[in-house]
């Protein structure tokens, strides 16, 4: 069994049940407290209040930095994964090459971007997004290539490394939300790292982050830069200032300081639990109700090599549907979409959560005991008695 720290499995307080940290992942008291610390501050503004909530961009940005191994020059936060991507879109040049099968958030920035005239898309048939698929597909006009660290449907883990090599001198697109804080990868090898902090950083909505490297500054015009992406933001000279040499020039506005204080709150649990923790955690639950789901006859639909902590089934004879409300009835959340059953445990997700749903699809498979008939009752009349 893998140790991970005591105080960090007290932070949460989610029910044994919730198995859906790929859609959303409940906050840790950390991050309630934070938020409410500071808006308990904000509601007693005075002379300094404003000054020192804008400090939580910082604090938030330092955090990203030492997760990530870079630095708070190329580290910018976001409020999703959706606008870092918008970003990275529109500021680029040239073919882009990118799965079709990515979660949406990571193939309408390139598709409005290749409207709008900036780009040109290349796509990547479905399947797993592979060194020698990217590879096969590459042209001598491939500027950018575009992925996810952990696929949203299939939790294949993508060889960063690898991808690195094959990309060569182009940019690497990374979109990690399913991944950063609870797997191990070599972040530092993609020019652009972007990630919500709303499903396993355990942070709420409105929190997030992109990392650039180098070459991304180099060659990308950040041409979605507001005046707090530009030098010299608090110069008011009525001028349009050129766009910042860091990544602070792919800030539209300021971000709200109390959901920045959350987000570096949660990226603090994580990096003092450890990432080798967590992701060894999450491995042994998935594990736990991979080996549940197939003593009930399930078949796993989800990658079972390199695999997150996402796993995906079906269960023969039984539609997504009728599966998703046993689970539901049960008290097991889950994500049901029509081709299969999505769980997703994290750290905190107790060992009985394998038992809850082997008890859930035992109301399916379990054969149904007829029930026996009435006794026949003879009656019998005063008359004859």
């Amino acid at each position: 069994m893998t140790r991970i720290s005591p105080r960090y499995l007290l932070q949460f307080g989610q029910s044994t049940g919730y198995l859906d940290f790929a859609r959303f992942g409940p906050p840790s008291h950390a991050v309630l407290d934070t938020t409410a610390s500071l808006l308990a501050s904000a509601t007693k503004a005075g002379p300094s209040t404003v000054d020192e909530l804008m400090r939580q961009e910082i604090r938030a940005k330092a955090a990203v930095a030492r997760l990530s191994g870079s630095d708070t020059d190329h580290t910018v936060l976001i409020p999703h994964t959706s606008l870092g991507l918008f970003q990275a879109a529109f500021n680029s040049h040239g073919e882009v090459l990118v799965s079709a099968a990515e979660f949406p958030a990571n193939t309408y920035p390139w598709a409005r971007a290749e409207q709008a005239g900036r780009i040109r898309v290349r796509r990547l048939a479905g399947g797993h997004v592979t060194p020698d698929r990217v590879a096969a597909a590459l042209t001598p006009e491939t500027t950018v290539v575009s992925v996810s660290a952990v696929d949203f449907r299939t939790g294949y883990r993508a060889d960063l490394g690898a991808l690195r090599e094959v990309v060569g001198d182009r940019l690497l697109i990374v979109d990690g939300i399913q991944g950063f804080g609870v797997i191990e990868a070599p972040w530092a090898v993609a020019d652009v790292l972007v990630a919500g902090g709303q499903k396993w950083l355990r942070a709420g909505w409105g929190t997030g982050f992109a990392v650039l490297s180098d070459r991304a500054l180099e060659r990308m015009d950040p041409i979605l830069s507001g005046w707090t992406g530009a030098r010299d933001p608090g110069l008011f000279d009525d001028e349009i200032h050129p766009a910042d040499p860091t990544a602070a020039s792919w800030s539209i506005s300021h971000l709200s300081p109390i959901t920045s204080g959350a987000f570096a709150a949660a990226l603090e649990l994580a990096e003092e639990a450890g990432v080798t923790a967590i992701a060894g955690r999450i491995a042994e639950r998935v594990g736990e109700l991979a080996q549940t789901l197939r003593s009930c006859g399930a078949e796993i639909v989800s990658a079972t090599g390199r695999r997150a902590g996402i796993l995906a089934f079906t269960l023969p004879e039984f539609p997504a549907e009728q599966v998703g409300a046993a689970l539901t009835s049960a008290g097991i959340t889950a994500t049901v979409r029509r081709e299969h059953v999505r769980l997703s445990p994290h750290a905190s997700t107790p060992a009985e959560a394998a038992d809850h749903l082997r008890s859930a699809l035992e109301t399916l498979t379990r054969p149904r005991k007829p029930r026996p008939a009435p006794a026949a009752t003879s009656r019998v009349s005063a008359k004859s008695v």
